[in-house]
């Protein structure tokens, strides 16, 4: 099943940053039929999705760079105003005709180059359009009548295909490719609506972006929208066999969508806040952390104030979002009536635990996550944290398998371990700690300045208390 493709332009020996191309428009699909047997609707379709093909091949097809006054005619030989912009103009140039946000609501327009930078982004995006009428004279309407019987389907295509460019690659061999994945992205998208259709009603085609392990690149899959992610397995295994994926990690399902970096996140959690931080030198020492994306919990989020008591509630929401985000499983990142609830349910707390202050701690963690996600945990246990040291290779092995988030718990305090930097040959240890104890806003330059996501040293735990690490282990699916 040919639905997917690579959407990688500059060569990844390229020197200079890289630049996501991104067009996006609606394509509106109309079809009018005279009967509604199978054969006639899907040829009538195939008709249609030809018409469109033509127009994204036609001089009537504009590319127009956002928060720009950039405009591109891909098909007439990369025609483009203002008029500095030539075929032979880099990608990373538009970056320097882009408007920030902040200029354009102090009403700053500017309509020529000035030497200003762009927006501190690495995406650029463009609207596909569709030009209405053409130049010269119009010729005079005509009316006509002509009344029968017809069945009209109609929906808007939601065009949406990305390359990656290097500041080595020019505007045209650009537009070249993402024309080529435009109608590429057509063929998938008829398909779609051929094996989904259901009498006259279609599925919308869903292109869904997917940014792949082991410089594989961004990978676009057009799905079809509205259908569960349980019933698109056998699409997934075949995407596993076709990028030669192992089948133990959901790279497909929507949850591990690409977020592209100049989208903010719509729920307010930061991510993967360690991404920022330096790692630790140490003396053949290598760096162990966690895989794929989870939201930092803390003190006071959500309108809650759990100051002082929450921390391993919080600690289970940041392994609960990971296992949301990676795709494993589809419920919401549990409150903490939920894990109230969850322990209750199942036996672990009395009634009156529901709405309490109480703490909870690795044990429960592990319980919970089995309640709510069905993910099973292994338990380590560290009579005193002067051991910790000693458990370098366990916590490298369990990153190098796993790739969850940690919960550790001790005496009245809760962490989060994203990771360690660890030495086979001396033993040296350095801990990448997600603190749920921050109470403040969601400021990425204060968490990390300030140590709340940081690598921590052995001294860090108290060295005379026992300490129960709660080690979620991932499910083995596709």
């Amino acid at each position: 099943m040919e639905n997917c493709y690579l959407l990688v332009l500059g060569d990844s020996q390229s020197s200079g940053p890289e630049t996501i191309l991104r067009v996006r428009g609606p394509l509106e699909f109309k079809c009018l039929l005279d009967r509604t047997d199978a054969l006639l609707m899907r040829k009538e379709i195939s008709r249609t999705f030809e018409t469109l093909h033509s127009q994204v091949k036609s001089e009537s097809c504009v590319l127009a760079v956002c928060n720009s006054p950039v405009v591109i005619w891909p098909n007439r030989g990369v025609c483009a105003t203002p008029e500095e912009i030539t075929p032979d103009t880099s990608c990373e140039e538009l970056k320097q005709w882009m408007q920030t946000d902040e200029q354009e609501s102090a009403g700053k327009r500017s309509a020529k180059k000035r030497g200003k930078k762009g927006p501190a982004t690495s995406v650029i995006n463009l609207r596909l359009l569709m030009e209405g009428t053409k130049p010269g004279p119009l010729p005079a309407p005509v009316l006509s009548r002509n009344v029968h019987k017809s069945h009209f389907l109609a929906t808007t295509l939601p065009m949406d295909c990305v390359i990656c460019t290097t500041c080595d690659d020019t505007i045209k061999t650009a537009l070249e490719l993402l024309l080529e994945l435009l109608t590429h992205q057509l063929h998938e998208m008829e398909k779609v609506i051929l094996q989904h259709m259901k009498g006259t009603k279609l599925l919308l085609p869903e292109p869904v972006h997917f940014l792949l392990p082991e410089s594989k690149g961004l990978v676009t899959v057009v799905y079809p929208a509205g259908v569960p992610d349980s019933q698109l397995e056998a699409q997934r295994k075949e995407l596993h066999q076709q990028y030669e994926l192992p089948n133990d990690w959901p790279y497909f399902r929507r949850a591990n969508a690409y977020h592209f970096p100049n989208e903010p996140y719509k729920d307010g959690y930061l991510r993967n806040p360690h991404l920022v931080l330096t790692h630790p030198s140490l003396d053949n020492g290598k760096v162990y952390l966690v895989q794929g994306t989870y939201s930092y919990h803390h003190y006071m989020q959500d309108r809650m104030d759990d100051n002082g008591w929450g921390c391993a509630y919080r600690s289970l929401q940041s392994i609960c979002s990971w296992f949301l985000q990676q795709g494993y499983v589809g419920r919401p990142v549990p409150t903490h009536k939920e894990i109230q609830q969850a322990l209750v349910d199942i036996g672990d707390k009395p009634a009156p635990f529901v709405g309490s202050r109480q703490w909870i701690g690795s044990i429960e963690v592990q319980a919970v996550l089995n309640q709510l996600l069905q993910v099973t945990s292994k338990i380590m246990f560290v009579s005193q944290g002067s051991e910790l040291s000693s458990k370098g290779r366990e916590l490298a092995n369990h990153f190098l398998t796993e790739g969850t988030p940690i919960m550790i718990g001790g005496g009245v305090l809760a962490h989060t371990i994203l990771g360690v930097a660890w030495s086979e040959t001396t033993g040296e240890i350095r801990y990448l700690i997600l603190d749920p104890h921050y109470t403040g806003g969601e400021d990425l330059q204060v968490i990390t300045d300030k140590g709340w996501c940081g690598w921590k040293r052995p001294d860090f735990w108290d060295q005379t208390a026992y300490y129960n690490l709660c080690l979620p282990q991932r499910p083995k699916v596709i």
